[in-house]
């Protein structure tokens, strides 16, 4: 009688281990639906615009402060990589060049009261109630642009500013 229940162990594990190849031999010729498959799916199917294709940013005329920033970004950006990054009549003639409305513009000092060249410059552009301004010098270390709103005197900057007469 023991010789029956070895046999029979045999044929019980046979037949679970053959129980399990169908059950893992059906899932995995079914495909499992997950999100990141689904994500590459659609994205591979689809043509997608590459993140660097993004058209370049253009001054909106008659927008707002908020709207114009990309483009006054670029602008002070472009100035900021060129050979006059500390030079204020440089982000000023490049901004009116762009469209800004030098009237509304205002630019601090390039060299402090004893002659020193400035650690920063600011520069403006009143648009509405609010202002773009832009700081940059080796203070900064890079080239800084926000929206800010206008002051109660009816500026962007507070201090000492140039006038912008050329």
């Amino acid at each position: 009688m023991h010789r029956p229940r070895i046999t029979r162990l045999p044929a019980v594990v046979v037949a679970l281990v053959a129980l399990g190849v169908v059950v893992v031999g059906c899932t995995a010729t079914e495909p499992t639906p997950s999100g990141t498959a689904t994500t590459s799916a659609v994205a591979t199917s689809e043509p997608a615009a590459s993140p660097t294709e993004e058209p370049a940013p253009t001054l909106v005329p008659d927008g707002t402060a908020d709207e114009n920033l990309p483009f006054f970004a670029q602008i002070v950006q472009d100035v900021w990589a060129g050979p006059d990054s500390v030079s204020g009549r440089a982000y000023i003639d490049a901004l009116s060049s762009a469209g800004f409305d030098k009237g509304s513009m205002q630019v601090t000092q390039d060299m402090t009261t004893v002659g020193n060249a400035a650690e920063s410059i600011q520069f403006s552009v009143l648009i509405g109630e609010d202002c773009l301004v832009g700081q940059v010098g080796p203070a900064t270390g890079q080239a800084v642009t926000v929206v800010l709103p206008v002051l109660g005197t009816g500026t962007c900057l507070l201090g000492d500013t140039r006038p912008i007469d050329w």
